[in-house]
């Protein structure tokens, strides 16, 4: 047998070889756990959700394998002889332009709280940028997975429209975790929508999946860096400050005055989180906004809210939430214009210390 045959011959077997796997692969896909990591036991976890745009720089990206996010955080090495708080919510909670130290969970942290019995209370940071409470529901689902004996679960208006539910990227690329949600918790999400990725059977391939693969190599390699410098993020030098003159416009997304339209709200997205944490306590809290002095002012509290639709929100979480026995606080108006910094929602260091001590006297009424 010539030496050409003999190498056919292994060129034909390795690529059948490799056909037989890509495509068992597909067809009998992994359970999504991905919890191999390097956090937590070669590097420290990450004190926030990985998340970024320019990782050279923040040594951070963003993924869509949320088992594989959570796997890198601090929580997923956590002691077992703790209080463990988990904080959910977006980008003021994840901590946009905060070192770690200094977002809500940072803040907290460094107040070395304790129960009665003399635990340590250890306040963990599961935020995440973009606003939906769509997307608040998955990582609250995979957070249970952690045992949290407390969750403090922070909201605002701009994630209740129906409109915003499955467009973060979050939620598109999760498709499948949202059906499962969908199905056992009744939600009223659209699941016809093209804003849902729905993977194909090449998609499920080694091949196809070399793109999620390759995120969770690059979210190991950035540990290192992580792990050397506790940078996560980009910190600029300047920003553009959050919007006090505002347009004399009242709409809120496509809806006008004077009803706030209830079927095309999320409310029950609500719900669904108090039926996830079963009997864990869990705090629901309307978070801090920027309440503008400027121009039309009148008119807007801020570049999100027109006066009258987040005057019904509230008035409506409020009727809600003593309804359904939710333990509700409403926060909107604590923190002075001026300690925000690139958006209404975003605060500094001091406005989130104002927000810290007002959640610790909370810790009071539930442990």
């Amino acid at each position: 047998m010539s030496q050409e045959v003999k190498l056919w011959r292994v060129f034909l077997k390795a690529g059948i070889l490799f056909a037989i796997i890509n495509f068992t692969f597909a067809a009998f896909p992994l359970n999504g756990d991905n919890s191999l990591s390097i956090y937590n036991t070669l590097v420290p976890g990450r004190a926030r959700l990985p998340f970024g745009e320019n990782p050279a720089q923040a040594y951070n990206l963003s993924l869509f394998d949320i088992s594989a996010m959570s796997a890198s955080h601090e929580i997923a090495g956590a002691p077992a002889n703790e209080y463990r708080v988990i904080l959910i919510g977006d980008s003021s909670i994840w901590g946009t332009l905060l070192p770690p130290e200094e977002t809500l969970a940072g803040q907290l942290n460094t107040k070395n709280l304790k129960t009665a019995d003399g635990r340590a209370i250890r306040i963990y940071n599961l935020g995440y940028p973009t606003i939906s409470l769509t997307k608040d529901l998955l990582i609250l689902e995979k957070a249970m997975q952690f045992e949290p004996d407390l969750i403090i679960r922070l909201t605002t208006l701009e994630s209740f429209p129906a409109d915003k539910q499955l467009s973060v990227p979050l939620v598109a690329h999760n498709s499948a975790r949202v059906r499962a949600l969908a199905s056992a918790y009744n939600l009223n999400l659209d699941l016809s929508s093209d804003e849902l990725i729905q993977p194909t059977f090449w998609d499920k391939t080694l091949i196809g999946r070399r793109r999620p693969i390759a995120d969770w190599m690059r979210l190991q390699i950035y540990g290192l860096m992580w792990g050397i410098t506790g940078i996560d993020q980009i910190y600029p030098e300047s920003y553009e400050a959050a919007q006090i003159n505002l347009d004399a416009d009242e709409t809120f997304h496509d809806f006008a005055p004077p009803e706030l339209p209830r079927d095309q709200m999320a409310f029950d997205l609500l719900d669904a989180g108090f039926r996830i944490v079963d009997e864990t306590p869990l705090i629901l809290i309307n978070e801090p906004i920027l309440i503008s002095d400027g121009e039309n002012s009148d008119l807007r509290y801020d570049y999100f809210y027109p006066r009258w639709a987040y005057d019904q929100y509230r008035k409506i979480l409020q009727e809600k939430s003593a309804k359904n026995n939710w333990a509700y606080y409403d926060f909107w108006d604590i923190i002075p214009p001026n300690e925000f910094t690139n958006s209404a929602v975003h605060l500094t260091s001091a406005g989130v210390s104002i927000l810290a001590d007002e959640v610790e006297k909370l810790f009071l009424d539930v442990h």
